[in-house]
C-alpha cells in the first residue's frame, strides 16, 4: 500500500528515528510503501540548522539520520507532475499552506493517502471535504492489520 509523506512526518523521523515514525518508516519494507516530492530534499537543507538543534544530533549523526530515513522513500520530480494535478493541489492548500502544495499533486497524481500529521493542514482540507490523509496512528493500526 503506498502513501505520500510530508515534510513534517519526515522532520519528525529524522529527529527520532526509534519513534512511531520511525519506526514505520524503516520497518514496513514490503508492506508499505512511501512516496514524496524532491521539494523534500531541499527542506531538509533548509531547515538543517533548526534539525541540528532540536534533535541535539552532530553533523554526522544528523547525516546519518537522514540517510536512514529518505533510503526508505521513494522520490518523484515535481516535474513529472502534470500541470492539473498542481492546480488541484494549489486550490486545495491556497489558504491553509503553500508549502504543502507538491505534496497534495503527488498525492493526487498517485490516488494515495497524503501521511501527514500537520493538524492544521487536516483541518483545512476536511473543510474543504477532503479526506485523502492518514494519521500516523492510522497507518499504524493499518499496518499491524496488513502484518497479521
Amino acid at each position: 500500500m503506498k502513501f505520500v509523506v510530508d515534510t513534517n512526518i519526515v522532520f519528525s523521523a529524522i529527529l527520532n528515528t526509534q519513534s512511531k515514525i520511525g519506526d514505520l518508516i524503516m520497518n514496513s519494507h514490503g508492506i508499505l510503501e512511501f512516496h514524496a516530492c524532491e521539494t523534500l530534499r531541499l527542506e531538509l537543507k533548509r531547515h538543517r540548522a533548526k534539525l541540528l538543534e532540536l534533535s541535539k544530533l552532530s553533523d554526522e549523526q544528523l547525516d546519518q539520520s537522514i540517510y536512514q530515513i529518505t533510503n526508505y522513500l521513494n522520490f518523484t520530480a515535481e516535474a513529472l507532475i502534470p500541470f492539473e494535478y498542481w492546480l488541484k493541489g494549489a486550490e486545495l492548500v491556497r489558504d491553509i499552506d503553500m508549502d504543502d502544495i507538491a505534496f497534495l499533486a503527488l498525492n493526487e497524481v498517485l490516488g494515495v493517502k497524503l501521511w501527514t500529521g500537520d493538524r492544521e493542514l487536516m483541518k483545512g482540507l476536511a473543510k474543504k471535504g477532503y479526506t485523502n490523509f492518514i494519521t500516523t496512528e492510522e497507518i499504524f493500526n493499518l499496518r499491524s492489520l496488513l502484518e497479521s
